[in-house]
């Protein structure tokens, strides 16, 4: 049984984890690999390079969306393509992410959480958030 007492700040946090998460990794392709060397990365995955710039720009203003809680569960799922990219890229280096050239096991667990994130409601505080309501699936107690 879920206790609905706390269930809306677990899919609070939630929320806020993955948009962060979505956040860093938009700044890590600009500021660490940038933008040329993610497209380097892209190209050598067979993947069109074009598709960097629009990538980062999705991560970061998706990142933003969920963490504010603004339609962040239907932005949790939007961004999935871009998970199922990374874990195509990353599959043939196996299951540990800590695998050289990183595994397929971190994108495959974003991947989860988004879904239970899209499934769940963007819970408290969230300013906007994505019901047939227009307030959050789960409701205190």
């Amino acid at each position: 049984m879920i206790d609905q007492r706390f269930a809306t700040y677990a899919a609070m946090l939630l929320r806020l984890s993955l948009g962060t998460m979505w956040i860093t990794h938009a700044l890590l392709k600009v500021f660490v690999f940038t933008i040329p060397g993610f497209q380097g990365f892209l190209a050598s995955h067979g993947m069109p390079p074009m598709l960097a710039l629009p990538i980062v720009v999705m991560e970061l203003i998706g990142g933003v969306l969920i963490v504010l809680g603004i339609r962040g569960r239907l932005v949790s799922l939007l961004l999935l393509p871009v998970l199922i990219g990374a874990t195509a890229a990353h599959a043939a280096n196996g299951w540990v992410f800590s695998n050289p050239q990183g595994g397929w096991e971190y994108p495959v667990f974003l991947m989860a959480m988004s879904i239970v994130h899209g499934l769940l409601g963007d819970g408290a505080l969230a300013l906007k958030p994505t019901s047939g309501t227009g307030r959050s699936t789960l409701q205190t107690a």
